[in-house]
This record gives C-alpha cells, structure tokens and sequence, in this order.
C-alpha cells in the first residue's frame, strides 16, 4: 500500500484539459457595468498542438471523417482552392456604430503559427466567413515564418514596429497579404500597436519553406509592404461642399474596386448634408476629434456601415481628423437633405389612453426635442457649408438640427397629399371600380400621396431577387448610368457605452 497503490488511486486527467499558465501583463481591461458578470482578461496564448514559427509542422490532411464533419458549405482551402470575390458574398457584419475600441475586451490574439503573446478586441466580425477588424496589442516580441493566408490580410501599425522580409517599418507601416499567396516572415517588436483585417476568409494560416511556394488557383494581386509616414497627402478630388479632404491610398483591387486608404479632414471641412454610398464602409480614428450624426469621432473609436446607411453633418474640430478607412467597392456619394423618419401604429393593451386602443406616432423630430444637440460650434461650421455650396451656385437649403423648428415628417406627407390632389390621383391604382359597392377592410379609400417617385424606383434592380436578397444593406455593382438606390434605414446599430448618438441625428 505504498506510493504505486496511491498513484492507481489517483483520478486519471481529464483529456483536453490543458495545465495553468502564469498570468503576464496585459492590456487594462475596461470596466464592466454594474451587474455585469466579471470577465477575466486572458491568461495567455492558447496551447498549440504544434510547433510554432518557422520550424511549424504542415497543417495535418484532412481525412474523409473529419471532412464530413465540417460544417455545410465550407470548402477546405488548398493550392487548388476558388475562393469568392467581394461580390460573391455578402459581408454580414452588424451595422456597428459608433464605438470607442477602450469599452471592448480583449482576447487572446487569432494569429495562427506565430511565436510570442497577443490579444485583440474584435471591433466587427462577420461569424460565416471569418472577416474582421481587429485591434492587436503585442506583449512580447512576435513572429511568424514565410506562409499563405486564409484571408486578404492587412497589418497598420499604429504604435511601435514591424519587420517583413528584413524591411523594418514604425508607425505607419502597412502590408497588404492577398489571400492564397506566399508572404514572408513577419514579426512585431513588444509593446506594438496595429490595426489587423481579415477579408473574405478566416485565421487559417498555411506555413510554407519560402515565397517562391506556388500560389493557391485564382489567387491574384501581389503582397504590398508600405511606410505610409513617407507617403505625401493628396487633395481629394471632390472633397464635398468645401476643400480640405485628403488622401493616401495603401490599396486599391483592380478587380472589385475594394480600397484602404488614410484620409485626413483638415480643421474647420464641414458637410451639412448626409451620404450613402453602394458599398460597405468602416474606419478607425488614427487622429483627432470631428462630430457627425452618429456621434463623436476620436482616437480610438470606430464604425463599420453597411451599404446604402446613410451619414454626414460632418464637422472637422481642432487639428482635424485621420482614419484608416476601407470599403469594398468604389465610393460614390449619393446625398440627402431635410431627412426624416416617422413611425407609428395602434396600441393595444399599453399607454396613457384608457379607451382601448390607441393610436400613436413618433418621429426623428420628437426625439430630436429636448436632447442634447450639436454645440454652437458645429451649428456654424454647418451653417457655412451651406453658405459656401452657394457661392459655388448649387441650390442648398439651410441646416436644421433635428427637434428644432417645424417637424420634417409633417412638412413631407403634407406636400406628397397636396401634390396627390393637384393631380386628381389617389397614389397608386386600384383593381376595383370607385363605387363602393366591393367591401374594404379599412372601411375607406387609402390616402392618395405623391412622394415624387415610385418607392420600387428607388431599389436596386436585383434586390428582391437575387442570391442576396434576404441581406439587407448588401452592397451590389453599381456603375455610372444604372439607377441610383435610395438609402435603407438602420435603427438600431451597435454601440458601446461611452460612444454613439442617439436621438433624432443618429437615425
């Protein structure tokens, strides 16, 4: 009954279960609301089954079981692989905006293969192909050897250094990794900041003995390493209603048209009015503070926006503002003004009346009302834009901050009525005769508008049928000459808890 007998006593080890590691320094974790479960910042990497780095094993083949086991629809990536252009697929990122990267927490790092410690708040993240946006902050220095991505992959440096192939770059530097081509070995000195993405794919990461391993099949465009401190600022060529945009372009496909880009707004560039544009757009501010619809704009904070979401009612604050900003296609404006939105229904068992049902209404005007709204400041940088659109001969209309003045909504469904009567319509037609006699479940004739167009004019020709038809704020190909879609209405973006407007401006 010595030591042996106890050792068989001894409660075998659960398979999987991996041994405590110690603690090292990370990133503060923001602070959770109150009655938030506590969430722990992560103990350190993952266990890898495999030797990392350079020297890594080749990912394990597939079998025919472990095959069957993936989920449906998903290919195993390889040499051999066709992998979906922007316009395959539809990104099904949530419309998130605004919020501040510091309210997020982190994460143990995804960064497949490499040696070193990582973590990462995820700032938007499409679950069903794997793309998103990521914040990386490295605690140790970090490395990877030569290999293929997953993904089109991209790495900003914010703070810090980054080394690829030998070349050394700080702040600023950049490289684009196509997905399905060789890229060499990367590291990141300890203490570096980066904006990472990830594109039409996930963290998946192939090692390979050097670049010169063969590309996967269709696998196009070529790795792009750039120091963006070196690169001058180009004016934008329309800038909106004033001068003072500026540009560096990191990458542009000559395929999709999908572009990374840095853009600058110089103190006091304002744009009264609001845009939407055919494709995706998001950004991270690298720099500085400007207020528009959604809220307010400054180090740190970030948006991903759907396609066709309208926004604007920009104004550039002290020392202007710089973005890492990246969309997936070619950005047209499309502009509005005098916007609104109202809402409303029949109350059944809820609100102030007792007499049964109630009717009810709001509208972007009622929440507009009483909330706290854009500062004296703002209201005149707007007020110029108008003035300067002006001078330049474009027909304007004045700003109006929303609760102030008369309601938008009114004004609007008064016109669309008057401009129904002046042409002895009632909107849209009927298939029965005007006598009555057939019965109505309303109990009378609809109330004739005209709105100016018809509301099936201003969709995209293929939005209610194609493959992308059940995603709303999907981008789609649009080229110069095709009818222009109106912008969709997103109520309810996500936002974090020190960032986002949400009154009548932020719809």
């Amino acid at each position: 009954m010595g030591r042996a007998r106890r050792r068989l006593r001894r409660r075998p080890a659960r398979r999987g279960r991996h041994r405590r590691r110690p603690r090292g320094p990370l990133p503060r974790a923001a602070v959770r609301a109150e009655g938030a479960p506590q969430r722990r910042l992560p103990p350190g990497p993952a266990p890898q089954r495999r030797r990392q780095g350079p020297q890594a094993r080749a990912p394990r083949a597939l079998t025919a079981a472990r095959r069957a086991r993936r989920p449906p629809g998903r290919s195993v990536p390889g040499p051999d692989s066709h992998f979906p252009t922007s316009r395959e697929v539809a990104p099904l990122r949530p419309h998130v905006e605004l919020i501040q990267e510091n309210d997020y927490v982190w994460h143990a790092a995804e960064l497949v293969g490499g040696e070193g410690r990582a973590s990462e708040r995820r700032l938007s993240v499409d679950e069903e192909d794997g793309s998103c946006s990521l914040r990386v902050d490295f605690h140790t220095d970090w490395g990877r050897g030569p290999g293929i991505h997953h993904a089109d992959t991209e790495y900003h440096v914010l703070e810090g250094s980054m080394t690829y192939g030998g070349r050394r770059i700080g702040k600023g530097g950049y490289v684009y990794a196509p997905k399905g081509v060789p890229t060499d070995a990367i590291t990141f000195s300890e203490g570096t900041r980066i904006l990472h993405y990830r594109e039409y794919g996930d963290a998946g990461f192939d090692p390979v003995q050097s670049i010169e391993a063969p590309r996967w099949k269709d696998a196009r465009e070529d790795v792009i390493v750039i120091d963006s401190e070196a690169m001058k600022w180009d004016a934008v060529p329309n800038p909106g209603p004033m001068p003072g945009l500026f540009i560096k372009y990191l990458h542009v496909d000559p395929v999709t048209g999908f572009y990374t880009r840095l853009v600058h707004a110089q103190e006091g560039w304002t744009d009264h009015r609001l845009a939407h544009h055919p494709c995706y757009e998001e950004a991270y501010t690298v720099q500085g503070h400007m207020e528009y619809n959604f809220g307010t704009l400054d180090l740190g904070t970030y948006f991903f926006r759907p396609a066709r979401v309208k926004h604007g009612h920009f104004t550039s604050m002290e020392g202007g503002a710089t973005w890492l900003l990246r969309s997936d296609g070619e950005l047209f404006n499309w502009y509005t003004q005098s916007e609104w939105v109202r809402w409303g229904g029949e109350a059944i068992n809820w609100g102030p009346s007792d007499d049964g049902r109630m009717r009810w209404s709001m509208s972007s005007h009622d929440m507009g009302a009483g909330s706290p709204g854009r500062s004296d400041r703002d209201l005149a940088d707007l007020q110029a834009s108008v003035l300067y659109q002006r001078e330049q001969g474009q027909i304007d209309e004045d700003y109006v901050q929303h609760g102030t003045g008369a309601d938008k909504s009114l004004i609007a469904i008064a016109k669309a009525m008057d401009a129904a009567r002046l042409q002895g319509g009632h909107g849209h037609d009927h298939d029965h005769g005007h006598d009555h006699d057939g019965e109505h479940d309303h109990g009378h004739e609809p109330v004739a508008v005209d709105w100016g167009a018809e509301p099936a004019s201003l969709e995209h020709a293929d939005e209610r049928t194609d493959d992308l038809a059940h995603v709303w704020g999907a981008g789609r190909v649009w080229k110069e000459g095709d009818p222009i879609p109106a912008p969709i209405l997103s109520s309810r973006p996500v936002r974090s808890r020190s960032a986002g407007r949400w009154n009548g401006d932020g719809m």
